[in-house]
């Protein structure tokens, strides 16, 4: 069973960072990527970054030049950088591991982590 864990969420100011780590063990082949969605409140869950084993990452138009996907040191750990925030990015953040199969990936989701912008 693969493993996923998301932290790094708090309360920060409009304009301010935060970056948010996912860890993710227990693959019995090899992560085909990892990628952050969110959930505002009463909205539906939307896709925030992803990054792909061979480093490709690609980013919701909203998050482009503000926010970056990244791998760690250690391999089983993903970044996301989230500079100059706006109240509208205040959500529940997710972390989706990929799992490679040779039928195919199988996802694997975190438990979340709340991200809150405000003054």
């Amino acid at each position: 069973q693969v493993q996923v864990v998301e932290s790094g969420g708090g309360l920060v100011q409009p304009g301010g960072s935060l970056r948010l780590s996912c860890a993710h063990s227990g693959s019995i082949f090899s992560i085909n990527s990892i990628r952050w969605y969110r959930q505002a409140p009463g909205k539906e869950r939307e896709f925030v970054a992803g990054i792909s084993i061979g480093g490709n990452t690609n980013y919701t138009d909203s998050v482009k030049g503000r926010f970056t996907i990244s791998r760690g040191n250690a391999k089983n750990t993903v970044y996301l950088q989230m500079n100059t925030l706006k109240p509208e990015d205040t959500a529940v953040y997710y972390c989706n591991a990929n799992d490679w199969r040779p039928s195919g990936g199988v996802d694997y989701w975190g438990k979340g982590t709340l991200v809150t912008v405000s003054s």
